[in-house]
């Protein structure tokens, strides 16, 4: 029987409501009967008990907002009577005690990755071609052009054949056909690759590098090295201007850094002392193609879930997110840290409100203080260009239920799970601890993937209420939806559906694990995720200017 109502917490005073309710109807809790003064829509939240203008309003047992007016029993909650508020937070008060799950089951499993010589275990085999300046983006395009086709990795443009047919219905003057012209989304046989155990060539075209300021550059050295360093890249192709900000000589230095033993192929080209754009192509693609001989060489061996990095982050969040998709996935990185692997939490001005308790389950201090120190520091930012972190939700975050930044943050956090916290990490940082990490990252959809798999991870858990595209070059993007409509309305980039939760088919912990199972295949190389078939491959350098 499906639930109409929930309390996520014993403390909380309001209640959210899993299905359209409406005015005048009676819904009962914990054997209360509250007859509903508003119509309140499925995600959003209504009054338990009286609430008066100043009073606190609860959610996750945590303070998320201000009754800015008085709100009725059974009133719905709304960007009129409630405003953004949370309590302010200092260092580690306490340690917070954590019971890790039974990973019995998985115990002795692997995944089938690809063995660097670092240690590090891929779950793909890519190879990057990368411009060191916006300049290079042509040249980064022309190699694009002419291997992907010949090599295999091209996909049919069903769309290019669509504006095909119309050409020729407006050349032979059928132009009424247009009108009812329907998308054949027939697919066409795939091309054999030449090189069966390299995923693919991706192209980290950008805007940076010169022009901006030394920092943004300087940053986007170390972002380029970890993508380079990351365990799901076999080599790379580097093209550099010469005369720009970010020098191929920094770059360097941030790979050393990382790894000072790497061995990696690494083609580095500079197009100003390299002569004509001839030459210097011709070599890029020959030397390129020759990478790819050798990337080929390497085949997927069995490896322990303990080498598996996993990005945990949301976008297009709803009033159901904080309930089924990211508790679920919180479920699946506590899981993942028992086994000794790694997961990173991410979207700082989306822990807003939630801060103490993330200090509090820090390991250590030092982490303890950065974290705070970096969530000072990003609100001041933000301040000072007359923004908030209270600005963060988007219109679609708030038509679904989250009117609040704090009700979005403290429904965030859940992704995290309850392990300690073993390491806090700023941008473009590494991970290298086992356990659950924090990094410092805008909430940006692209901005926040990109910085996840600089970080190291291998694959990213991306929980979604609306619906959203977002893709990596290098690291397959999971899209979990926090609803069952949503993954039948969008079925082309949703990989997971979380909604038996809402509807009480299955519990957090069962998702969890269902999770898991989809990680281990995805890893493996035996399921594609939808942003792969897609070809969504977004890339975008955070600049350390304000981005929520």
């Amino acid at each position: 029987m499906l639930h109409r109502i929930l309390k996520i917490h014993p403390n909380d005073n309001v209640l959210v409501a899993l299905t359209d309710l409406k005015k005048g109807e009676t819904v009962t809790y914990d054997g209360a009967s509250i007859v509903l003064v508003d119509d309140v829509q499925a995600k959003h939240k209504f009054a338990q008990k009286p609430l008066a203008a100043g009073d606190e309003i609860l959610m996750y047992g945590s303070l998320v907002g201000k009754a800015v007016s008085d709100i009725p029993v059974g009133g719905v909650l709304t960007t009129s009577n409630v405003k953004h508020q949370v309590h302010g937070f200092t260092g580690k008060t306490k340690t917070i005690g954590w019971q890790a799950p039974d990973v019995s089951k998985w115990a002795n499993r692997t995944f089938m990755g690809y063995h660097r010589a670092d240690g590090q275990v891929g779950t793909a085999n890519f190879w990057l071609v990368i411009p060191m300046v916006f300049c290079e983006n042509r040249n980064v395009d022309i190699i694009k052009q002419a291997f992907l086709d010949e090599l295999g990795f091209g996909q049919r443009d069903v769309y290019k054949s669509y504006v095909q047919q119309m050409v020729e219905m407006y050349q032979t003057g059928n132009t009424e056909a247009i009108e009812t012209l329907t998308l054949q989304k027939t697919k066409a046989p795939a091309q054999r690759r030449v090189f069966e155990n390299v995923d693919g060539i991706k192209f980290l075209t950008h805007q940076g590098g010169c022009g901006g300021t030394r920092q943004d550059s300087d940053m986007l050295c170390a972002l380029l090295a970890d993508y380079i360093h990351h365990p799901n890249v076999a080599g790379a192709t580097v093209l550099s201007l010469g005369c720009q900000n970010a020098q191929v000589s920094i770059l360097e230095n941030k790979i050393k850094a990382l790894n000072p033993n790497f061995s990696k192929p690494l083609i580095v080209l500079e197009q100003q002392k390299e002569g004509t754009e001839e030459e210097m192509m011709s070599k890029a693609i020959r030397q390129t193609f020759l990478g790819l001989i050798e990337a080929d060489k390497l085949k997927r061996q069995p490896a322990p879930l303990s080498k598996l990095s996993i990005g945990l982050e949301c976008g297009g969040s709803d009033g159901f997110s904080g309930i089924s998709a990211n508790p679920a996935i919180g479920h699946t990185s506590d899981i993942l840290v028992a086994l000794g692997g790694k997961t990173i939490l991410s979207e700082f001005p989306e822990l807003c409100g939630v801060e103490q308790e993330l200090i509090n389950r820090c390991e250590t201090e030092e982490s303890a203080d950065r974290f705070a120190s970096l969530m000072r520091a990003y609100a001041a930012s933000a301040e000072a260009v007359g923004s908030g972190f209270d600005m963060n939700p988007s219109p679609g975050n708030i038509r679904d239920g989250l009117i609040t930044d704090a009700i979005k943050s403290a429904g965030a956090a859940k992704k995290g799970g309850t392990s300690p916290i073993v390491d806090v990490l700023d941008y473009p940082e590494y991970a290298t601890k086992p356990g659950l990490n924090l990094l410092c990252t805008p909430g940006n959809d692209v901005e926040c993937t990109t910085a996840l798999v600089g970080a190291g991870t291998n694959i990213v858990l991306f929980t979604t209420g609306l619906g959203t595209p977002t893709g990596n070059p290098i690291a397959p993007v999971i899209k979990i939806s926090s609803n069952t409509k949503l993954a039948e309305r969008m079925p082309d980039i949703i990989d997971i559906d979380t909604g038996p939760v809402i509807s009480g088919e299955k519990t957090i912990e069962e998702m969890g694990e269902d999770v898991l199972d989809f990680i281990i295949e995805v890893a493996s190389g035996r399921i594609e995720v939808k942003e792969k078939i897609l070809q969504q491959d977004d890339f975008i350098p955070w600049k350390r200017g304000v981005s929520l």
